[in-house]
């Protein structure tokens, strides 16, 4: 029997613990005040249509073909609306994204304003309750009608047409709804054109990548004062003082974090009295960091409370209103932002690692702190690995949320392509995580080839925790599961 962990009610709001909890099997609830607005929505328009009042899409062509009639019966006025967006290319998305895609779709189609059968809720609801995951492409989507393309071939597995995953396995979508115990779903034109018409995937990606350049953020500030500790450094950079007259409130914020961890420091009074930016600027550059993801975090709460679709519905207003809810320009500029921020906080763990191997700049630890310099060669690989992380996180940093391009016989004259940055974002965020994972090793080495015993306890015990889990290297072996199991540990240790 497949285990079901948890619940998700569609009638509360939605919070991005909920697009992690998606991932695997969790019963996800339309109770009697979802399922009544939901309903209503579809009666009004049901009236409105009667009443033959232009709805954009039930009996329209789409995007620039809004001017021509669409196809007269419902069930292919379905087909209308996904057939031509089968046109995406590339691998397909990690499943985790696509889930969270699909949550974030069904809680805006649950608010009730986009007209929708009340059956596509649930059977969108029934999926998240076993391990089917649609297969979709990940390159197609502009992100400015929502994105389209992506969420049409989520919509047409939901059908039993294309691809999809079962238990991770990739098969006929048909094949996957069979043995998943799941009702392909039948959609009339305003059902298909809802489950497409929105940026549910640009702010499912943006959401998970700002929970992991969170996490990694967390874990650069931990690493940075173990660094202080293990070298023996003065944390006056630390002081209140100096960080309230510099005024940035996450820096203020960063640093108080900083000096808990660091409490019962004694500094070892052999290094220069002023150190390498990498360490005395952390606090100005982890805040600036820390106020940047706080404009993130409201982008994403907004996103994740929002109704992205057209045309929306109001019944109590006798209202059909068609507009741009669906144009993903707040997400598309929040992930660029992490772009950013991941850029820089990867430049500071990377040059952290560089100065802890350094012989001339580490306090006389060894080169590459290997135990025997020549027959080993220590943390050398990975060094070599973090500059390639570095290069490619700051070649995927350029923004995308202005290269706009028109499109769709210019009716898309100007696009945010947001599902690129939220894509890109999070792509960048697992790259992070690796150069997060690649310093805690390199700090647990040093403490193994001489480094003192750091005398903060805060420091002491995330020292003691890596120890644990991390081996010495001594004798060299390959540290890419290292790597991983130590940024695995750091997240689980440093939770958000």
């Amino acid at each position: 029997m497949l285990a079901v962990e948890g619940t998700i009610n569609l009638s509360a709001p939605l919070r991005s613990a909920d697009l992690h909890r998606a991932a695997t099997p969790v019963s996800v609830v339309v109770d009697a005040a979802v399922r009544d607005r939901v309903e209503r929505g579809r009666d009004f328009l049901r009236d409105v249509r009667e009443e033959e009042r232009p709805v954009y899409g039930a009996t329209t062509g789409f995007g620039a073909l809004v001017g021509f009639a669409g196809r007269e019966e419902e069930a292919d006025q379905c087909d209308n609306t996904l057939a031509h967006l089968g046109a995406g290319q590339g691998p397909d998305l990690a499943h985790d994204v696509s889930r969270a895609a699909i949550l974030v779709r069904v809680w805006s189609l649950a608010q009730g304003a986009s007209g929708v059968s009340a059956h596509v809720v649930d059977g969108l609801a029934a999926m998240f309750a076993t391990t089917f995951v649609p297969a979709i492409p990940r390159y197609g989507s502009v992100g400015a009608s929502g994105d389209l393309i992506p969420l049409a071939y989520a919509a047409q597995a939901l059908r039993g047409r294309g691809q999809a995953y079962l238990d991770g396995s990739r098969m006929p979508a048909a094949e996957a709804l069979r043995h998943a115990g799941l009702t392909p779903l039948t959609l009339d034109g305003r059902d298909a054109l809802a489950l497409v018409n929105g940026t549910s995937l640009t702010t499912a990606a943006t959401a998970l990548a700002l929970d992991s350049v969170r996490s990694s953020h967390r874990a650069v500030q931990a690493l940075t004062c173990l660094l202080v500790d293990l070298l023996g450094c003065d944390p006056g950079f630390l002081n209140p003082r100096l960080l309230d007259a510099y005024g940035h409130p996450g820096a203020v914020d960063v640093a108080d974090g900083m000096r808990k961890t660091l409490a019962g420091i004694v500094p070892a009074g052999t290094r220069a009295l002023q150190e390498p930016y990498s360490i005395r600027c952390s606090p100005q550059l982890l805040g600036a960091a820390e106020d940047a993801l706080r404009y993130v975090d409201g982008v994403v709460a907004a996103d994740l409370s929002s109704v992205s679709d057209n045309p929306l519905f109001f019944p109590d207003d006798d209202l059909v209103v068609h507009g741009g809810n669906f144009f993903g320009q707040p997400a598309a500029f929040a992930a660029d932002v992490l772009a950013m921020v991941t850029a820089q906080l990867g430049n500071l763990a990377e040059r952290q690692l560089d100065l802890l191997v350094d012989p001339a700049r580490n306090g006389g630890l060894p080169p590459m702190l290997a135990a025997g310099p020549g027959r080993q060669h220590g943390m050398q690989g990975v060094q070599l690995a973090t500059t390639a992380f570095v290069a490619e996180i700051r070649r995927a940093a350029v923004p995308a949320s202005m290269q706009s391009l028109p499109t769709n016989l210019h009716n898309q004259d100007v696009v945010p392509f947001g599902t690129q940055a939220a894509l890109r974002a999070y792509d960048m965020a697992a790259l992070l995580s690796l150069l997060c994972g690649s310093l805690a090793v390199g700090l647990r080495q040093a403490a193994h080839v001489g480094a003192r015993r750091p005398t903060a306890p805060g420091c002491a015990a995330l020292l003691d925790a890596l120890a644990e889990a991390i081996p010495a290297v001594d004798p060299d072996r390959p540290l890419d599961a290292d790597v991983r199991k130590a940024a695995e540990l750091l997240t689980a240790m440093l939770p958000l």
